[in-house]
């Protein structure tokens, strides 16, 4: 009784991430360069996102997403905003947007460490083993000034079969190109861009539309940065 027992909490436990499709990280930045009115265009854009009709639908295709939300910016500046998550039913969908949409910046003050933000990201998909799919996905309005490059984050930490996209706010040439050389990463990682705050709902809805709509990536290598993507 006690094994039969054990054996049942156990598939319990192992359940939900088991039946889970996509694990997806969300990263927003945090940094100096954002101001407090880009911020919350930033919260209130991405909890619009996520409830609009069909990202609502793409998320509820089974079997279910798991989803992660955290702010970052300087070397040891990351916050989480959502938890992880597992997006079954609409409730939950609706209830994992109104906390990104009422949480509260951590910091404002700091430069733009993209190598410690994907550094960051990797502890969190340790907690999601199970999923058949691994997406970060990183916004930002600017190159990575500070602390060490996203090359030694995908050298130093566990990002096999993780695929790396990028979001870029306010459409700079070389903040495009820098994403696309630097920071995305894995086969068929792409850039979006919004032109600028006001823009990055539009954008975000895009971007997951594409994301959630990727095949599972079991097996994945660990490759360089696809610079097709975009």
């Amino acid at each position: 009784m006690v094994r039969q027992a054990l054996a049942l909490a156990l598939l319990f436990w192992a359940g939900p991430a088991a039946a889970c499709r996509l694990a997806l990280v969300l990263a927003l930045d945090v940094s100096s360069s954002v101001d407090a009115a880009e911020d919350r265009l930033q919260r209130e854009g991405l909890a619009g996102a996520l409830i609009s009709p069909d990202v609502m639908a793409a998320i509820l295709s089974d079997p279910p997403v798991a989803l992660a939300v955290y702010e970052w910016s300087g070397r040891d500046q990351q916050a989480m905003m959502l938890g992880w998550r597992m997006l079954g039913n609409r409730a939950q969908v609706l209830a994992a947007a109104k906390e990104i949409a009422r949480s509260e910046r951590r910091h404002d003050r700091f430069p733009t460490a993209i190598g410690p933000a994907v550094g960051y990201a990797a502890a969190l998909f340790r907690q999601m083993p199970g999923c058949a799919a691994r997406v970060l996905d990183i916004s930002g309005d600017c190159i990575g000034n500070d602390s060490y490059p996203p090359a030694t984050a995908y050298r130093e930490f566990p990002m096999q079969n993780v695929r790396v996209n990028g979001l870029v706010i306010g459409g700079a040439a070389e903040v495009v190109d820098w994403y696309r050389a630097e920071v995305i990463r894995g086969p068929g990682a792409f850039v979006e861009q919004a032109s600028d705050y006001s823009d990055f709902q539009r954008a975000m809805r895009r971007k997951l539309l594409r994301e959630l709509d990727l095949p599972a990536l079991g097996g994945m290598p660990a490759p360089r940065a696809d610079r097709r993507g975009g």
